[in-house]
């Protein structure tokens, strides 16, 4: 069977040094726009929940109760066998 590909063989990458002047600065990044800002300030005053941040009642929400397995059922049945 014949490769569908050519090979290219090794390529070689040449660093060439650029002066720290010639390279432009990266452009500031946006801010949020301030009705968004806004809405962030009213959520957190209220206790809500905020994206990108940690929300602990969501983690305490999303772990299951103790005893249980990870598909619902007590791990060790009444009765032990099968």
């Amino acid at each position: 069977m014949t490769p569908t590909y050519a090979p290219t063989g090794r390529q070689r990458r040449i660093f060439v040094p650029v002066p720290a002047e010639s390279v432009p600065p990266a452009p500031p990044q946006p801010q949020d726009p301030p009705i968004y800002r806004d809405l962030m300030r009213t959520w957190a005053d209220r206790g809500r929940t905020l994206p990108g941040r940690h929300d602990p009642e969501w983690v305490r929400l999303a772990t299951p109760p103790l005893g249980l397995s990870q598909f619902g059922g007590p791990r060790d049945p009444l009765g032990g066998g099968r």
